[in-house]
């Protein structure tokens, strides 16, 4: 048998097997989950976020393993991702000194601690290198396009 029809048996099996739980979770209905959530009891949504986080896995698993296998075995693109990596890894740097951390009070009583609130920042700052970048080169390549295409 070949894998693709393996594969889309397993696929009609799960699907069938979410929508069974999908219609059950429907027909307990809102008002009787929440109660059952309260006292404890998550069994009626359980099996349903058992499937989506398995199949979420292995899509994850699938997607690691053939970026690596392709990246792997080809060294020019192995040496183009890590090039890439560390220049990432660049940014991440310069945010990171750039940011300052302040301990700060949460809303449940919790104290945010200097160091996590640095790290916060450098995020902040991190998104805006990478939406900047992002930017510049789209109106970079697309003025270049309108220029040297005409």
């Amino acid at each position: 048998m070949k894998l693709q029809k393996i594969i889309q048996i397993i696929i009609a099996i799960v699907g069938v097997t979410s929508l069974f739980f999908l219609f059950s979770i429907i027909r307990t209905g809102d008002e009787e989950i929440k109660l059952l959530a309260a006292q404890g009891n998550y069994n009626t949504i359980s099996p349903l976020f058992t499937i989506a986080i398995v199949i979420f896995d292995i899509s994850v698993l699938l997607i690691l393993l053939f970026s690596f296998k392709d990246v792997f075995f080809n060294p020019q693109k192995l040496k183009k991702s890590l090039l890439w990596i560390g220049l990432f890894g660049v940014v991440v740097l310069v945010s990171y000194l750039a940011s300052t951390g302040v301990e700060t009070p949460l809303k449940d009583g919790e104290i945010l601690s200097a160091n996590a609130s640095r790290w916060v920042g450098a995020g902040l700052r991190i998104f805006y290198c990478l939406a900047a970048i992002a930017i510049g080169s789209m109106l970079f390549f697309g003025i270049k396009k309108i220029i040297f295409n005409k």
